[in-house]
């Protein structure tokens, strides 16, 4: 566990030019062999001295020259590069430069605005001979495909939507949540409460609500109560623009309409009470150490990361 908070603040690029001081002691060539600005190699030093509190290198005619506590580091910085290189070593043999390989995803219309996007992009400059198959999700999980491989991943919804086989492995992404979406020339609410939202009439959005047993209506039961559909769309962008001119409401997930706002409509929070849904990501236990299933969970993990989305992760 890391005591001070300025350790987590240190990452392998820090380390690495730790390293290349200690052997080369001249700022200059560090920049050179780690394809780094001078600039950048000068913060990172910065970093390391807030972060162990010491001076850690004292710039003389002679070069960068170690402190104490920098020498008595220097096994261990080795021993942490050496651990996390055999790490990568031990991944598995899935070279995603070698042949080429096309992945099957199923994935609703949330997850190809959302993340597939930039997971082609992250594909595309690590692994350039990688593909992608999208299919479609449906009201169930395509539990047999998975496990015959002919579906490498399922992103899907729940636990509402789909609830994971015994035979599959699930992660829970992240969380999200639906508001009602109106054009913009309706009146503005803060929220529409329970008995105002009855009242409307809805455009339903399929590649959400995959089924009748949708989260907003099972919700609804529950209450005693029920909602009136006007339209159902094929997409997001189909239904968003079946509200223009209309009192409708659209059941919009809060990322998808932050993607999509181009300031025809105007959003509220749904009727207290209304739960979240999740996104997961299933596969087949007998994939679970397969090299090239891990290597594309691992990329598509990095991508929800970087797109701010991943918050913590959660085996189901």
């Amino acid at each position: 566990m890391l005591i001070a908070n300025g350790l987590r603040k240190v990452d392998m690029q820090d380390l690495l030019v730790f390293l290349q001081v200690h052997q080369r002691q001249n700022l200059v060539e560090v920049a050179e062999h780690l394809n780094l600005s001078p600039s950048t190699v000068s913060y990172c030093l910065k970093k390391l001295r807030q972060a162990f509190d010491d001076e850690l290198f004292i710039a003389t005619r002679g070069g960068m020259q170690p402190t104490h506590k920098s020498r008595a580091m220097l096994p261990h910085v080795e021993e942490m590069l050496a651990r996390i290189n055999a790490c990568h070593a031990a991944q598995g043999s899935f070279d995603p430069r070698g042949e080429p390989r096309t992945f099957t995803l199923c994935a609703p219309e949330y997850v190809e605005l959302l993340i597939l996007p930039a997971l082609l992009r992250r594909l595309a400059a690590n692994g350039p001979r990688i593909g992608l198959d999208i299919r479609r999700l449906g009201p169930e999980l395509p539990t047999e495909a998975l496990l015959d491989g002919q579906v490498d991943l399922v992103f899907d919804f729940g636990p509402e939507y789909h609830r994971p086989a015994p035979e599959l492995q699930a992660l829970a992404l992240f969380s999200d949540e639906l508001l009602c979406v109106q054009d913009r020339a309706q009146p503005r609410h803060e929220r529409l409460e329970l008995d105002e939202f009855c009242r409307r009439r809805f455009v339903f959005p399929t590649p959400l609500d995959a089924s009748n047993a949708n989260l907003v209506d099972t919700w609804l039961r529950r209450q005693g109560r029920s909602r009136e559909v006007a339209a159902r769309a094929n997409s997001y962008v189909a239904a968003l623009q079946l509200l223009s001119g209309s009192d409708f409401v659209l059941m919009l997930p809060r990322r998808i309409h932050a993607l999509l706002d181009d300031g025809r409509h105007h959003a509220c929070l749904a009727p207290p009470g209304l739960p979240p849904f999740a996104l997961h990501l299933s596969w087949s236990r007998a994939a679970d150490q397969d090299p090239a299933n891990l290597w594309l969970r691992e990329q598509v993990l990095i991508v929800c990361a970087e797109l701010g989305l991943l918050l913590s992760l959660i085996h189901i």
